[in-house]
């Protein structure tokens, strides 16, 4: 099948700003390499990661290396938008995964604001489970991906372990308490009182009102700390994890670094920290957890294609409500 239409609707990011910069123009319709398949977006997420590549807001020592690496003036990539979910409508030559009209979701590293998404077969993505809606799935790949790269690999969370998780209302916070209910945790989730039902139903085992106590002093201690709204610091944190815990954030700066290498050298609590990079493999663990009803995405407020500034300033503006979610109807 080859798309018909020469033209399609897309979201472009042409300087770095606040979210009255994204405008949506005619762009030409993309076409598939030999290995390369086109996907008819239906839905794409509003993520913490989107705003800052549209604000250009690269944090800490990744500042001058994002500017460089992404664009200095503005996105090299003018049409942004990292994950989705939609049909396949075209498929390159040489491809063997996937076939016309296969529902699929995941990463496409940039593109997701557009109508029609050009992604590598090989890249970061799986097949839907029948038991999710388009919105939902596009919510999954940038939480889960992250709360699975950090819970399983890098923190090694084994059954029984005291896991908290900060910040466990948001969007990466949300998958990372279920994620390690998954691995057989005891997970406390740290949020706002209003968050509460939110995140026990999600399976925490605790809640911690940040507003009116600090887990830090409660006297309990736990064999995974994991940062998810960057708010606490690991010397602060340092009293509530056990003599072999893992401190987690997901925000890199010089001070880390120069924690991680010591901490690395003893005896006693670790600083770790890695780029959440997913690939096939991770999207379809993902997908197994969906279809077995492990995991639960949660949709905050979905707005069009067209509308795609209000959904940016309404991300921004979010605390733990859900993910917000930009759709497209399909084309056919």
């Amino acid at each position: 099948m080859t798309i018909a239409t020469t033209t399609m609707r897309a979201a472009v990011t042409p300087i770095y700003g606040p979210a009255s910069v994204l405008e949506t123009r005619d762009l030409p319709t993309p076409r598939p390499g030999d290995r390369e398949v086109i996907v008819e977006m239906r839905a794409t997420p509003v993520t913490a990661g989107d705003l800052r590549m549209r604000a250009g807001d690269f944090p800490s020592i990744t500042a001058l290396p994002g500017r460089l690496m992404l664009g200095v003036r503005g996105p090299r990539n003018a049409v942004q938008g990292t994950m989705f979910a939609g049909r396949i409508v075209e498929v390159g030559s040489a491809v063997s995964r996937y076939a016309v009209g296969d529902d699929v979701f995941g990463s496409s590293g940039h593109g997701a604001y557009a109508e029609l998404v050009r992604v590598r077969e090989d890249a970061a993505m799986a097949k839907m489970p029948s038991n999710v809606s388009y919105d939902e799935a596009a919510a999954v790949p940038y939480g889960g991906v992250t709360a699975l790269r950090f819970l399983r690999d890098l923190a090694a969370v084994r059954p029984r372990e005291r896991v908290l998780v900060v910040g466990a209302a948001g969007g990466v916070g949300r998958f990372a308490v279920q994620i390690a209910k998954h691995l057989g945790a005891e997970v406390t989730g740290v949020c706002s009182r209003k968050s509460f039902d939110l995140v026990r139903a999600l399976g925490a085992d605790h809640l911690v009102d940040y507003e009116r106590e600090s887990f830090t002093e409660s006297g309990r201690r736990y064999h995974v700390v994991f940062d998810t709204a960057d708010v606490t610091r690991f010397e602060r944190c340092r009293s509530a994890l056990t003599d072999d815990g893992r401190y987690m954030t997901l925000t890199i700066s010089v001070g880390m670094l120069a924690q991680m290498a010591l901490t690395s050298m003893g005896g006693g609590p670790r600083v770790k920290f890695g780029i959440a990079l997913g690939d096939a493999d991770d999207m379809i663990e993902l997908r197994d957890l969906l279809e077995r009803g492990v995991l639960r995405p949660i949709i905050g407020e979905r707005f069009p294609l067209e509308r795609i500034t209000e959904a940016h300033a309404a991300a921004a503006l979010r605390r733990g409500s859900g993910a917000v979610v930009v759709t497209a109807a399909g084309r056919a």
